[in-house]
């Protein structure tokens, strides 16, 4: 029972600090004064962040056919190399000085470090409860919200929030290159797939890892909302404690799942010796329960299992393609311009916006397209209520919304994937699903760069004002309605696999 829960605890510490991506607001603009860049440029580099996605199947790859810890530790290594040089440079180590191709390089090697660790925690996930697939593929990923969080509260330990923006930011860059290695090097003996015999249906263990993620979601929601009574009652290393503590509670689900077995097992006692039934009824009764077990397998190994090149040739692919771009990649490039959209409207609280953002995207949600649908709805009504409102609660709201939507359309993507194409490739498929990520990065970044300096006034070194990204906004929120209505059609589509 242990053997197969621990690696999915370990899939939950790994995505916890898998976000690193999410960080680039943290720093970007330290990035932007150190480099002399522009605000185009500064996308360019968000763009390289997300473009190491594009190579992203080649970790697929590699986990179908290498050792699940050496896919671990190859990935924590690129991340050091990506992130421990910049940072390095940053903090005036490196004699030489980087120029910005360097830099963009590097950035995009740190990019990719994230996929490996992704495709080790599908597999892990996906081989490991068959039965329960959908459920255990869309939790781990839900952690991947709470990773700028939990940089955000490990730095605040070290820096307060009121300190130097340019120390924070290298800090963040530190913490992104070691403590991925450390966790990954933590994980590694547990980040394997486990040879069950026969697979039972774990709902006491699930429903306990719900409940400890709904609770941690609530911490990182209360702990992120930044004001002076939040901050007296809950100190940074009381915040950071408690979000440990957190993190370590999955692993009383293996304990939760042998007490139900337990019970189930008297209560199966107590109605055999009470002589309700024969010993062949009992018999029966079993087989009865396996053959249900057994044509829940059969269903779900009925899945018709896809290899990228059919996938690719299949109108429901682009539907899900263009429905993620125009939802979950919209929310990802939402909060990589996070950092110049705050100082734009004279926000200082960039770091509280990356926290609170990210503390909304750990909601636990499991559906398929109709409810990625409904996801992208809300987040319509964020980019406009933001672009045509002035006042800080609008930012902050509409980041919260912003933040969750994206955590739960991430989260349903990687259930979505195997629904439609399969679990056997399902390592490569997903990688290139996402490779429409760095893809809007470059497009709608780019495009959000360009009105940025067409709004600047006269002289004016960075544009200021809600007028900066006023247009952008309700670009991006007339895209959201156009996801919706692509989800609306996949759903249709994709009915039958819907209510398998």
């Amino acid at each position: 029972m242990a053997q197969q829960w621990l690696p999915l605890v370990a899939t939950i510490w790994l995505q916890s600090i898998n976000g690193t991506n999410s960080n680039f607001a943290a720093y970007s603009s330290e990035l932007k004064r150190i480099l002399s860049l522009s605000q185009l440029q500064l996308n360019n580099l968000a763009f390289a962040s997300d473009a190491g996605k594009l190579l992203g199947w080649i970790s697929g790859l590699a986990g179908a056919h290498l050792p699940l810890w050496l896919v671990l530790l190859i990935g924590s290594f690129l991340g050091l190399v990506g992130y421990g040089v910049q940072y390095l440079f940053l903090t005036n180590q490196i004699v030489t000085s980087l120029s910005y191709w360097q830099v963009f390089a590097l950035t995009v090697l740190a990019g990719n470090s994230v996929c490996w660790i992704n495709s080790v925690c599908y597999i892990i996930a996906i081989r490991n409860f068959p039965l329960d697939r959908q459920i255990a593929v869309g939790l781990s990923p839900s952690y991947v919200g709470l990773s700028p969080k939990v940089y955000t509260d490990v730095v605040d330990v070290f820096v307060a929030p009121s300190n130097s923006p340019s120390e924070r930011a290298t800090l963040f860059l530190l913490f992104n290159s070691v403590l991925p290695l450390a966790v990954c090097v933590v994980a590694a003996p547990l980040a394997r797939d486990v040879a069950i015999g026969k697979s039972k249906e774990l709902s006491g263990g699930f429903l306990t890892l719900f409940v400890i993620t709904v609770v941690t979601g609530i911490f990182a929601i209360v702990s992120s909302l930044g004001s002076m009574v939040t901050r007296l009652l809950l100190p940074s290393k009381v915040v950071l404690a408690g979000m440990v503590v957190l993190l370590f509670l999955p692993l009383v689900a293996p304990l939760v799942e042998k007490i139900r077995e337990k019970v189930q097992r008297k209560c199966s006692i107590r109605v055999y010796n009470c002589g309700n039934n024969n010993n062949n009824n009992n018999k029966n009764n079993n087989l009865e329960i396996d053959d249900l077990e057994i044509g829940k397998m059969e269903t779900i190994v009925g899945i018709v299992e896809i290899g990228a090149k059919v996938m690719l040739r299949k109108v429901e692919f682009w539907l899900y393609f263009f429905v993620y771009l125009f939802g979950g990649t919209l929310g990802l490039v939402y909060m990589n311009n996070l950092g110049q959209i705050a100082e734009s409207r004279g926000c200082s609280g960039t770091s509280s916006l990356v926290s609170l953002c990210s503390a909304f995207r750990t909601k636990f949600v499991l559906s398929r397209a109709m409810a990625m649908g409904a996801m992208i709805v809300p987040m319509c009504g964020a980019f406009f209520l933001v672009a045509i409102s002035k006042q800080d609660y609008s930012l902050y709201s509409s980041t919260a919304i912003i933040g969750i939507c994206t955590g739960a359309i991430t989260s349903l993507s990687v259930s979505a994937t195997t629904e439609l194409f399969g679990a056997e490739n399902f390592g490569v498929n997903h990688n290139i699903l996402v490779s429409n990520i760095p893809i809007g990065s470059f497009l709608f970044g780019g495009f959000a760069a360009f009105l940025y300096k067409r709004e600047r006034y006269l002289g004016e070194e960075n544009c200021m004002g809600e007028r900066c990204y006023q247009t952008t906004f309700i670009i991006w929120g007339s895209l959201c309605l156009l996801g919706t209505l692509l989800a609306l059609i996949l759903h249709a589509r994709t009915k039958k696999i819907a209510h398998n």
